[in-house]
């Protein structure tokens, strides 16, 4: 959440804000803060407002399996959208998923009520990276590598940045690659294959940032971030003032 969002709700005005926070009077985890549009979250981290200590909203970070079927979003009137996935008590109108994936695109996905976090690891300023599974009905080869490399360039013109392509192996009517990416253009992985000549017929995202996807959740299954994961969210957040 928003800092000033939070110390909003604790009623301070806007402008005793931005006189702590000139007089670096707001401190989170010890540090003064930045700006009133860093983003924080008192479960994580200690927000202190002229010695007083903010208690806020503790936010929900969630990591989910996305199977096969299944479409990124809230509702959906006639398809299956991961949110059915949770257990009612978990769904929430707040509640969204951080980067769509296809319904045909399995794989890692993260869910959480903290809207700031999800708009910063997709703005493109952040070059967070997605790395993916793929499955393409053709050959792939070292050329193919050094194209993924310079930016694969799109019929309608579209560059897209460099990406990092590694075969795992290829015939004529299957290979197998992982390829990284730090940018989310609409259906770009697919896309970028068709422009090689070849097409993706099995997509699994397997990490995105520092997350990676766990082996031991089934397809489907979900569950809160651990310690370590955490500890990312953290990093991201002190990173967003």
């Amino acid at each position: 959440m928003r800092l000033d969002k939070l110390l909003a709700q604790e009623k301070i005005s806007r402008k005793a804000m931005k006189q702590a926070l000139l007089k670096k009077e707001i401190l989170v985890d010890g540090l003064p803060a930045s700006s009133l549009a860093q983003n924080v979250d008192t479960g994580l981290q200690e927000l202190m407002f002229q010695g007083r200590r903010i208690q806020g909203y503790e936010h929900t970070y969630l990591m989910l399996r996305k199977p096969n079927g299944a479409v990124t979003a809230s509702k959906d009137k006639k398809l299956p959208t991961v949110m059915d996935l949770l257990p009612q008590h978990l769904q929430s109108d707040q509640l969204y998923a951080i980067g769509r994936l296809d319904r045909d695109t399995t794989g890692l996905l993260l869910l959480t009520d903290n809207g700031p976090l999800g708009f910063q690891l997709l703005h493109p300023q952040y070059h967070v990276d997605k790395t993916y599974q793929v499955e393409v009905n053709g050959p792939l080869t070292p050329d193919h590598i050094q194209e993924f490399k310079d930016g694969i360039i799109f019929l309608d013109g579209t560059i897209c940045k460099p990406a990092q392509l590694e075969i795992l192996s290829s015939s004529p009517s299957l290979s197998k690659a992982t390829i990284t990416i730090s940018e989310g253009k609409f259906h770009q992985v697919k896309k970028m294959f068709l422009s090689v000549g070849v097409k993706v017929t099995a997509l699994k995202r397997v990490q995105f940032g520092d997350f990676m996807l766990d082996s031991d959740l089934a397809e489907g299954d979900f569950r809160p971030l651990n310690k370590e994961e955490l500890r990312f969210i953290k990093t991201y957040l002190e990173n967003s003032g």
